[in-house]
């Protein structure tokens, strides 16, 4: 409607009524007459909408398209509306999400190291937390060189269990975030873990570590991302929500935003598709309490 953007951005423009009304070719007697008229209820209701929805979407700074915005209203503010509704007034409002990008992959399969089998076999579900974790590596640019960042994904929950942030891609970088994950899970035994198939995962220092709780390996086959898809669309999730749209000065500076990312947002804010559009931290709290009743 000509009229309800006149009288929202004529502000902006500084222009007096009847200079806006003849740029955009409608009458300065029908707008007038267009204020008298009461906004109809339908629009009160869209307007309400549009206010929750434009919180949500800059509580969770642009991360949200429109089916996370829909779930978040039924959650917190008990919608009753579509998710397509909320698809058009995001659409009308212009609000869109933030875009994943591409990025390379940092995996170094050209080594003689022993090679497992694809054990996980794309089987991304479990049935409980422990039971299947999944590690990659990606990489963040700063301008003192690349910050690398590995990281351990309960397969359950989608939760970030365990991770290292270094400037070098040695064994070490994985063996941390694996033993992050292990003092953060009590030391589970016999968990099922997949990755690539790049020689930090493949070195001696964490097939050791593997061996000691006993853990059953697995790694995708060669140049196929899609078997450690859930690591890769972590990845590309980060990346997209967080770090694609900064310039980091210091590595230290980008590890604090991915800290806070990961820590804060991601594992305790953020909900996730594959389980239901819950948040990772309350789906596991959730089947501890089915557990203990």
């Amino acid at each position: 409607m000509k009229y309800a953007f006149l009288e929202q951005h004529r502000p902006d423009y500084r222009l007096s009524v009847e200079r806006f009304c003849r740029l955009l070719s409608v009458s300065v007697s029908g707008f007038y007459q267009w204020r008298k008229q009461p906004v109809s209820l339908r629009e009160q209701a869209n307007n309400a909408l549009d206010e929750i929805i434009l919180m949500l979407f800059k509580k969770h700074q642009r991360r949200y398209g429109y089916r996370r915005i829909y779930k978040a209203l039924i959650t917190s503010h008990d919608y009753k509306g579509s998710r397509e509704r909320v698809r058009r007034r995001m659409i009308a409002k212009r609000l869109k999400a933030k875009q994943r990008k591409a990025y390379k992959v940092t995996t170094d399969s050209d080594h003689d190291l022993l090679i497992s089998p694809n054990i996980l076999n794309r089987a991304f579900d479990a049935s409980k937390p422990n039971q299947k974790w999944v590690g990659d590596i990606t990489y963040i640019n700063t301008d003192q060189g690349w910050l690398y960042l590995a990281t351990v994904i309960d397969l359950y929950s989608r939760k970030v269990v365990g991770w290292s942030m270094q400037p070098h891609m040695k064994a070490a970088l994985v063996c941390d975030a694996l033993n992050m994950a292990l003092v953060n899970r009590g030391y589970p035994i016999g968990v099922l873990f997949h990755s690539d198939r790049g020689s930090q995962y493949c070195s001696y220092a964490f097939r050791d570590i593997m061996d000691k709780y006993k853990f059953v390996q697995s790694m995708s086959r060669k140049g196929n991302c899609w078997d450690n898809a859930v690591a890769e669309s972590f990845f590309k999730t980060l990346k997209s929500e967080e770090t694609d749209d900064r310039d980091f000065k210091t590595i230290e500076e980008a590890k604090r935003v991915v800290f806070n990312y990961i820590e804060v947002y991601y594992n305790r804010q953020r909900m996730h598709s594959s389980i239901q559009y819950q948040i990772p931290a309350e789906y596991e709290a959730l089947w501890l309490m089915k557990k203990a009743a």
